[in-house]
């Protein structure tokens, strides 16, 4: 992790040129407003990062409540809100200097990431996506606890087989946010409006699509609290230990010089 952070800058260079067709004075433009994210985030977003992993390795060490999963989710979403609207302030007046061959790029990508978007997540048959969430949950818990066991896999399943399927949901208010920034683009606007757009992203969601999602969320977060039962001592120790690394992680790059 600190290899990758500390390549952060050219990482964000090469997607946000997937995105933005921009050349000269512009991309050198485009280089110092990522570095000045970069920036804020080493120096502000890190230090958070820290405290919640290492409040996070706390609350599991001693068992998880439905409180501190409610915690969790809260704080990451602050955090991201927090994120985006520092990224989407530096690169807004960017955008809004887009001449008509740049914007045509800039929505011919995102058209691309949708039909991507689909293929990964909406093809096949109900059977067919239910399993591969479930291997995908299975895949992610494993990282953090090592190898489930027969029971735990079993509730794994039991949470696929019953919570709703979320990728039209999430297909259709990906299309919504989307027409809805590029509208701000294609306005001159970004720089008044896209902050708050991006980082209040729930806003204006169809009720029928927030419905589904708290209706998955509640159903991940019994999974979860009935997975934390079931937790080894060894399974237990490896998560909070993980969740210690990272905090101790994020510390140090927000203390290393940029």
């Amino acid at each position: 992790m600190r290899l990758a952070y500390d390549n952060a800058d050219i990482y964000l260079r090469w997607r946000a040129g997937t995105y933005l067709d921009v050349h000269g004075e512009a991309a050198e433009e485009l280089d110092r407003r990522i570095a000045s994210f970069v920036g804020w985030h080493r120096a502000q977003a890190l230090p958070q990062y820290a405290a919640t992993a290492e409040e996070a390795a706390q609350r599991l060490s001693r068992g998880l409540s439905p409180e501190d999963l409610v915690w969790g989710y809260d704080s990451l979403l602050v955090q991201a809100r927090e994120g985006l609207h520092a990224a989407a302030e530096r690169v807004a007046p960017l955008l809004d200097r887009l001449d008509a061959g740049q914007l045509a790029h800039l929505e011919q990508r995102i058209a691309e990431d949708n039909r991507r978007f689909a293929r990964e997540n909406l093809q096949g048959s109900e059977h067919e996506r239910r399993r591969r969430r479930a291997q995908r949950i299975v895949e992610r818990l494993e990282d953090w606890v090592g190898e489930l066991s027969q029971a735990q896999l079993e509730r794994v399943r039991q949470y696929s087989d019953r919570a709703p399927l979320t990728g039209e949901a999430r297909d259709r208010d990906r299309r919504r946010l989307q027409a809805e920034v590029l509208a701000l683009v294609r306005a001159r606007r970004a720089r008044s409006g896209l902050a708050q757009r991006v980082a209040h992203w729930q806003h204006g969601r169809d009720p029928a699509v927030a419905e589904r999602f708290e209706a998955s969320r509640s159903e991940l977060f019994s999974m979860l609290l009935d997975l934390d039962r079931m937790l080894e001592p060894e399974q237990r120790a490896r998560a909070v230990a993980s969740l210690r690394r990272y905090a101790a992680d994020f510390r140090l790059l927000a203390r290393r010089a940029p």
